[in-house]
């Protein structure tokens, strides 16, 4: 079985107006529960991640 990957990008900086990681956008429990968490609530957690991305000028 494969596993999700980590949506980790090595650039650990959680924005204090939102909670967010500036690197990959989770949350601090996201990040500590990952090697914990199913399969399924990785792909959730990974769908999130698109909404919080700061979104780029049109």
């Amino acid at each position: 079985m494969t596993t999700v990957p980590s949506p980790c990008i090595n650039w650990c900086d959680i924005n204090p107006e939102n909670g967010f990681c500036r690197g990959c956008y989770r949350t601090l429990s996201e990040i500590a529960d990952w090697s914990e968490l199913s399969n399924p609530e990785k792909l959730e957690v990974w769908a999130l991640l698109e909404t919080r991305k700061p979104q780029a000028p049109q």
